[in-house]
């Protein structure tokens, strides 16, 4: 099968329960305060902020007894009990270092973040792209982090970082998107995320068959991204070999959309690894490794397809031609989607054998 090289989608805006684009992500509740013990030769100051160059505001004695609210990072310490960047908020908004202080363990205070994206960053249930998308971010959000986790990496707006911040409401975001203070690190593992599980084969269709499976989703790609049903159905056909691809019996994927940076977009349920042969622009072919989508159904690849053309600006100038089935596959062929030279060529006759016009629902 012919795997089409696919760009990155953007990333979708996706309702989240209290969540949204540009809306703060709320601290919970306040937690419970603990209580500290001071150990110290001599006295130790109470100080305005994290760092000992801070205004001193007080003075505790060996022994004395605080009420801490929560944890940040500061300027290291070392003290009587420990060496440590871990600095205490007290309940009164003040700071002393934890490198003096005798306690249980202290949660981490929250950190500010704002989003910085082009487009908009999904907020997933665990640390990687593969974990269900539970919303999106868009950018200048503000966001309120716990702490934060190793997870996939991933190259964002502002680095290139595996780090992802844990959210107030339990939730992940890459910090390759985010713009914060110094974070904690989690002492909790994020959820643990499975591939998505491995699907009967789908069974093998005749090519009537196929092309009758095929008009619901096509059609639906239509009505959803104005992409003519009729060039759904003939690429369909080309790309999957009629359904029988490795690709889209086992993963529902009939257009080879691959994940990139392992992001399964807006249709997908998941990623799957595969062996691939690609050649370079020498004609010099190797065996590799690349993550597909994995869909769950026919339709949705379908959609995706139409979303991932519709989205992509290089494939702009075709849609002034999507009443014109031939004209517009010829502008998608043109603007780079394939590389082989007889592509148009063998997608029209395949629309013109199997009078896929006739699905063109404007018609």
């Amino acid at each position: 099968m012919q795997h089409i090289a696919r760009r990155r989608l953007v990333a979708p805006l996706v309702a989240f329960l209290a969540i949204g684009v540009g809306v703060v992500v709320a601290p919970p509740a306040a937690e419970a305060a603990v209580t500290g013990t001071i150990k110290v030769s001599g006295t130790l100051n109470v100080r305005a902020g994290a760092t000992t160059s801070s205004k001193a505001v007080g003075k505790l004695r060996n022994g004395a007894r605080i009420s801490i609210a929560c944890q940040v990072i500061g300027q290291s310490v070392k003290g009587n009990v420990r060496r440590t960047t871990a600095w205490n908020r007290l309940t009164n908004g003040r700071y002393v270092s934890h490198a003096y202080v005798v306690s249980a363990a202290v949660p981490p205070c929250p950190v500010a973040g704002t989003i910085k994206v082009s487009g908009s960053v999904n907020v997933r249930v665990s640390s990687t792209t593969v974990a269900r998308t539970v919303g999106a971010l868009g950018n200048k959000a503000k966001v309120s982090i716990v702490c934060q986790i190793p997870g996939q990496y991933v190259r964002g707006d502002v680095r290139a970082t595996a780090a992802w911040d844990r959210l107030t409401n339990g939730r992940y975001v890459s910090h390759a998107y985010v713009l914060s203070g110094a974070i904690p690190r989690c002492t909790t593992p994020a959820p643990k995320v499975t591939s998505p599980p491995v699907a009967p084969p789908a069974p093998a269709m005749t090519n009537a068959e196929f092309i009758a499976a095929s008009v619901a989703g096509a059609q639906r790609g239509w009505r959803e991204h104005q992409v003519p049903a009729s060039v759904t159905i003939a690429q369909a056909i080309l790309e999957s070999g009629w359904g029988r691809s490795k690709l889209s019996a086992n993963d529902r994927n009939y257009f080879g959309i691959k994940c990139f940076n392992n992001d399964p977009g807006r249709y997908a349920i998941g990623c799957r690894s595969y062996q691939t042969q690609e050649c370079d622009k020498a004609g010099k072919c190797f065996t590799t490794s690349a993550t597909f989508r994995v869909y769950a159904s026919m339709a949705d690849s379908y959609r995706d397809h139409g979303y991932f053309l519709r989205s992509n600006s290089r494939y702009a100038a075709s849609f002034a031609y999507n009443r014109n089935p031939n004209k517009f596959i010829d502008m998608v062929w043109k603007a780079g989607y394939a590389t082989d030279p007889a592509y148009y060529t063998k997608i029209t006759g395949i629309m013109k054998t199997y009078n896929l016009y006739q699905y063109d629902i404007w018609r």
